[in-house]
């Protein structure tokens, strides 16, 4: 009796095991295809089933050559993968690093940020209803000390008269991205990667793909005015949000811009590496 109940028992885990193996694979897949879409990985990826079939089909017609053809693909495919699907690859380990799991709150309620986050969204009112074209990045926990160092520096505190100027069509700084750090902007007209994603709208133009473009390599919280409507996007965790309104703005800013403490406890512009 005992000898039953210890096999019933071990079955009971190996199914247990198998189920949640199998729950594991399904949700790794699930993981690349969402980190995929929208990217020309997916097309490779259709490719790839096509060279699987092409082997099937190959071996049940028992033609040899081509068979032999199809198992050195699918034996060099391995190395190939890795070259070809080298950005959705670095995407995919950068969001599983930053992942909710890893995620602590960076919400601030301080005067002084409540302050500065009024500033900021006096300025995009402004250039919003002017058609003033801006592009915007806080930086989070992925440093962005690459982007930073394309651009002006400016290491100034955050005022929407400066953030205003900045930003007015034909002048040295327009063009290009203003970086925030922490409390402090710490360029402006840096270049960041543009997106080559085929989900972005082809009337939207550089600097929303550019948007789009560092928040799929970093963890940034990006705003955009654009300046043939005057409309107000954001970009995050690689996802475009169209036409937001004023009140929604401040309230993602409470959620995605903190002061690090690194730069409130002066350690200076280029603290953060």
């Amino acid at each position: 009796m005992q000898t039953d109940n210890l096999f019933e028992n071990i079955t009971t885990a190996a199914i247990i095991t198998s189920i949640v193996d199998l729950l594991i694979v399904w949700y790794v897949l699930y993981l690349l295809i969402t980190v995929m879409k929208g990217t020309k990985a997916i097309q490779l990826i259709k490719g790839i089933f096509f060279i699987l079939i092409g082997r099937a089909v190959s071996n049940f017609f028992d033609l040899a050559t081509t068979t032999q053809m199809f198992d050195t693909v699918l034996e060099w495919g391995f190395l190939a993968i890795i070259v070809i699907f080298q950005p959705e690859l670095r995407r995919a380990l950068e969001q599983l690093g930053r992942g909710s799991l890893f995620r602590t709150s960076t919400t601030s309620g301080s005067p002084e940020h409540d302050k500065m986050r009024e500033a900021m969204v006096k300025s995009i009112r402004y250039m919003a209803k002017r058609r003033i074209g801006a592009l915007i990045v806080f930086e989070k926990e992925t440093g962005l000390k690459d982007y930073i160092e394309t651009g002006i520096p400016i290491n100034g505190n955050i005022s929407s008269e400066l953030l205003i100027n900045i930003f007015i069509p034909n002048t040295p700084l327009h063009d290009g991205a203003m970086i925030v750090q922490g409390d402090r902007i710490a360029t402006a007209a840096s270049y960041l990667p543009l997106s080559d994603s085929n989900k972005i709208a082809k009337n939207l133009g550089t600097r929303h793909r550019a948007a789009v473009g560092v928040s799929e390599v970093t963890d940034a919280f990006t705003i955009v005015v654009s300046e043939e409507t005057g409309n107000i996007s954001v970009t995050y965790d690689s996802k475009l949000t169209k036409e937001i309104s004023l009140e929604e703005l401040d309230s993602m800013l409470k959620t995605h811009w903190s002061l690090l403490p690194s730069l409130k406890e002066g350690g200076g512009l280029f603290a953060r590496k």
